[in-house]
């Protein structure tokens, strides 16, 4: 799959968004739909996270495309507004547009594979293992940055049991390790 081209039936569903928006609307993509639209790994997922959705916004949103709304019911898929979520502090200078072009109003920007991996860190379902593995072998993570940017840059803010979230970033290496040999 090309990360230039939106494949169906997400296009479908994006372009009806667009479609729908009034002025510019900006999309920070998180999850498996970042994960398998933008860095190729094949799982199919149904909805789209998003974070750092304006509050005036998300309430537009979620009656446009969220759960049960018409354009779920239409395409089978839906955006879901990520409330709670522990991204890298800098997170935002390192966007990237996904589909650069496709829509005219709306913008898609996916994490860097760092911040996305990270920001999986906290839930640690199998699933995201799987995709922080798969990020790791689709764009070489270097796991020096990764930790680095953890300690530096999400550690920092965490509430709660900070050698919990330690320990699970030095499983998640560890088995990115052992899958590299």
């Amino acid at each position: 799959m090309s990360r230039d081209t939106v494949p169906e039936p997400w296009r479908s569903f994006l372009a009806d968004i667009d479609a729908a928006v009034s002025d510019g609307l900006e999309l920070h993509c998180i999850g498996g739909f970042a994960v398998s639209l933008y860095y190729g790994l094949s799982r199919p997922t149904g909805d789209l996270d998003v974070v750092g959705v304006a509050p005036h916004t998300a309430s537009w949103l979620e009656k446009t495309a969220g759960r049960n709304s018409a354009l779920h019911r239409k395409h089978k898929l839906h955006l879901q507004i990520v409330t709670v979520a522990t991204l890298p502090d800098s997170y935002a200078e390192r966007l990237t547009e996904m589909f650069p072009g496709a829509f005219s109003r709306l913008k898609l920007l996916v994490l860097d594979p760092y911040d996305l991996a990270l920001s999986k860190l906290f839930r640690n379902l199998e699933v995201d293992m799987e995709d922080v593995k798969h990020l790791a072998t689709a764009c070489n993570l270097d796991l020096e940055v990764l930790g680095r940017r953890y300690h530096e840059e999400l550690r920092p803010y965490v509430i709660g049991p900070v050698d919990r979230h330690d320990r699970t970033l030095e499983l998640w290496m560890a088995a990115i390790l052992e899958d590299r040999q």
